[in-house]
């Protein structure tokens, strides 16, 4: 019952910042992942929901203190409230009340100060256990949370000109084919006739979309897997050479089109359908990679036991 009156007044207090964020998710294709990554919290809990139903509530020390007992000793399986979280989210709430009525508020610390204010909750009703439990999920909402424009804008440009580099490069080795390359546009000549218009690499083909929405998961992946820290470490920095990686691709692919079939099969729905086949194709990378790591590394104590010879001493 408590859970759930407060967790009515955390969603009275950000009702806007939700609907303004699931506005964002339906508008923008670029954050339409959004919707799924509540949905990974939550499956990251359910993970772990036998270690959190074992945790015993103890009862209250400041009420204990107030009631003139004293408080009793914490368990080894028992959580209590922590006042450090009653204290966290009286300063998170003023945190983004002062981003919604200052003009030098910023709106992008708004959505992140709900997502302060869910942990800040958990640590002052559980405690440390419960949110040691949860801190994953809490901070997984963060790949939620739509990045400014400005920013946005300034990592899609640099993903742009190298995967209009890489094309105008691939291109070029096909004869009669004359590309280059001027920042995210590249003009193309194919057999003495210059196309029109130049291939634009837009900022849907940036490769953002897919590095923000491998990013998230890369971080469940690396939760998931059953593996040493090493090799998580590794498999969640992969996401982002394989969201560029097949960012060039499809890139690559479109300019082939444009110049060898049709430029209609490069815009529209074609054109989302080709961004679309890349996920399969990151995938197979990401599971080619734990694949490898997996036979690469053996772990101490899982070896073959036929290649042990056991020798017996006999003695006269």
């Amino acid at each position: 019952m408590r859970m759930a009156i407060v967790a009515g007044a955390l969603c009275l207090v950000f009702r806007h910042e939700m609907r303004r964020i699931v506005g964002l998710w339906l508008s923008d294709p670029s954050w339409s992942h959004g919707f799924l990554i509540p949905l990974f919290s939550l499956y990251f809990i359910n993970r772990k929901r036998d270690a959190i139903l074992s945790l015993e509530h103890a009862r209250d020390p400041l009420a204990e203190f107030l009631a003139g007992r004293r408080p009793p000793r914490l368990g080894a399986g028992q959580t209590r409230p922590n006042y450090l979280g009653l204290l966290l989210l009286v300063g998170t709430l003023a945190f983004y009340a002062f981003n919604v009525v200052s003009p030098a508020g910023y709106a992008y610390f708004r959505p992140l100060a709900m997502i302060g204010a869910l942990g800040a909750v958990v640590l002052f009703l559980g405690g440390g256990r419960l949110l040691a439990q949860t801190w994953l999920p809490i901070v997984f909402l963060v790949f939620a949370v739509p990045l400014p424009r400005r920013y946005y804008v300034g990592l899609t440009m640099p993903m742009r000109e190298l995967a209009a580099t890489v094309a105008t490069a691939l291109l070029n080795m096909v004869s009669g084919l004359e590309a280059r390359c001027s920042g995210v546009v590249i003009d193309i000549v194919y057999q003495g006739r210059h196309l029109e218009p130049a291939l634009d690499v837009a900022e849907a083909c940036s490769g953002m979309r897919l590095l923000m929405a491998f990013l998230a998961l890369g971080v469940a992946m690396a939760y998931l897997h059953e593996r040493p820290l090493g090799q998580r470490l590794i498999l969640l920095a992969s996401t982002v050479p394989i969201a560029v990686f097949c960012n060039i691709v499809r890139v690559t692919v479109t300019g082939f089109i444009y110049v060898l079939a049709d430029p209609k099969y490069t815009q529209g729905i074609y054109h989302d359908a080709l961004g679309l086949a890349m996920l399969p194709l990151a995938f197979g990378l990401y599971g080619f990679l734990a694949w490898f790591m997996a036979s690469l590394f053996v772990e101490e104590g899982h070896g073959d036991r036929s290649d042990v010879i056991v020798r017996k001493r006999v003695t006269e």
